[in-house]
């Protein structure tokens, strides 16, 4: 065996313990299966050490410096909100410590899941190694995520520069942030920093902020950016990017950009490489492993879930991915594994949120007759409160009624939009959203306003609505 270890057999192998292959691996072992997960570093994928919870973390400091620093607003006297980033940094290490004590080696191993160290790469399709640590299995998952994508711009390669996994790596608050750019990644940390206090410029070849998003939402992110005093440069394809002397310069729709940080925020791309693929009989590209609907591979004993396939890149899609494939894997029946769409975040201030279609999508999809409904923050009473009433909800209905899309734009947006991810879940109207009393006064609220609003509309014009006013008029 060259030095390995008898090869050990278990139910299930997974490769990466991130969202994906976590929720596999608990899944699992409460089927009574027996569980190994192969990682190449640490528990907690990108979510814990380089993505979801640093920058949240990052977020929050950045919000309550920025709130001490326009306290006047709220009739308090403004502070200076001074910014220490090595405290900062700090504090976020021990949020992701808190995290990683629920999914370290020994918690996993306490519920019955081994843990094995080492990039894993298949010899054959029911074998892989690890180290010096052969392991076979009944059922394989490739759960091994993405990575920041770094385009081959020219002079890229001789220019120092950051990514979402490496920014944590800032020994100080850069005086100048270049970021290349305007996705989620990038809007998010472009607003973070800028708000602890750098000059923040914001580069992207499309015409505007998170353009996936309607494009009303881009529109507010847009005014409270350059509000906040981030240099955006839109419709601005990178051409070259260049060290001078102590600066870094992007060339970018004609301009020279100037900074001393740069940030590559360019999406990301699928773990594929260096896993033996091709020995394992499984299809891959660029684009990530190939999978079927079920999330079975070309190999019909190997699955794969999360980012590592290329779908949406969202940690709690990957966590539901985790466990379909595990359930197709070992339960009878199949069960989609796969979604059109996902309800997402972009934690800035506003937040913006979606579930299910854009406008455009639904026209594309449904036909002219797809109609929306909109109602702003400006008459929602706790966005006044708040000092908040820019945003506003916004949903999409097809022909028939059913509720199949909707952007929130607002403060808590990221909690408010789960409500209308199950009406599109469940094929839901208006009328079933109005039916239900919402609090007062919160943000859902404003949602409720919106499908009371609207439903009472549909039935109060035309003939139906001369009907009840007839009614009304005689009646006791």
């Amino acid at each position: 065996m060259n030095g390995r270890q008898v090869p050990v057999r278990y139910d299930l192998a997974v490769i990466g313990a991130g969202s994906a292959g976590l929720s596999a691996a608990r899944f699992a072992r409460r089927l009574g299966l027996s569980v190994a997960i192969i990682e190449a570093a640490r528990p907690g994928g990108d979510c814990t050490w380089t993505g979801c919870v640093p920058s949240k973390a990052l977020l929050r400091v950045a919000s309550l410096a920025n709130g001490m620093r326009h306290a006047g607003r709220l009739g308090l006297a403004p502070a200076s909100g001074d910014v220490d980033l090595p405290r900062i940094v700090e504090r976020i290490r021990g949020v992701q410590a808190e995290i990683y004590r629920q999914e370290s080696p020994d918690v996993l191993g306490s519920e019955g899941i081994a843990v094995i160290p080492g990039q894993a790469s298949f010899e054959s399709p029911h074998q892989l190694v690890a180290g010096d640590t052969t392991v076979t299995a009944r059922r394989f998952l490739i759960a091994t995520g993405a990575g920041p994508a770094v385009p081959p711009i020219p002079g890229l390669d001789c220019v120092p520069h950051y990514t979402y996994e490496t920014i944590w790596d800032l020994p100080t608050l850069p005086r100048r942030l270049l970021v290349l750019g305007a996705g989620p990644i990038g809007c998010e940390l472009a607003q973070a920093f800028r708000r602890l206090g750098s000059r923040v410029a914001l580069v992207d070849i499309a015409g505007r902020p998170l353009p996936l998003e309607e494009p009303e939402a881009s529109e507010v992110l847009r005014a409270q950016l350059e509000g906040e005093g981030v240099e955006l440069h839109l419709n601005a394809g990178v051409e070259r990017v260049e060290r001078v002397a102590d600066e870094v310069v992007v060339m970018a729709g004609g301009s020279q950009i100037r900074g001393d940080v740069l940030l590559v925020a360019l999406g990301r791309r699928p773990r594929v490489d260096g896993l033996g693929l091709h020995d394992a009989g499984v299809a891959f590209s660029a684009a990530g492993v190939r999978v079927d609907r079920t999330l079975k591979t070309t190999a019909r004993h190997i699955y794969a879930a999360g980012d590592c396939t290329g779908g949406y890149q969202f940690t709690h899609y990957a966590a539901w991915q985790g466990v379909i494939a595990v359930r197709n894997a070992f339960l009878p029946g199949k069960s989609s594994g796969v979604r059109d769409t996902v309800p997402g975040v972009t934690f800035t201030d506003p937040e913006v949120a979606h579930a299910g279609m854009t406008e455009a999508a639904a026209r594309d999809r449904l036909g002219p007759r797809v109609s929306v409904v909109s109602w702003p923050n400006s008459e929602v009473d706790r966005a006044l409160t708040d000092g908040a009433a820019a945003g506003f909800v916004r949903v999409v209905l097809a022909p028939d009624g059913r509720i199949v899309g909707a952007t929130a734009v607002g403060p808590h947006a990221g909690e408010t939009i789960h409500e209308w991810a199950l009406a599109i879940d469940r094929k839901l109207r208006l009328a079933d959203v109005a039916s239900s009393i919402h609090v007062y006064p919160t943000y859902a609220f404003g949602h409720w306003q919106l499908a009371g609003e609207a439903h009472l509309t549909s039935v109060t014009r035309g003939l139906k609505g001369r009907f009840l006013r007839w009614l009304a008029a005689w009646g006791r």
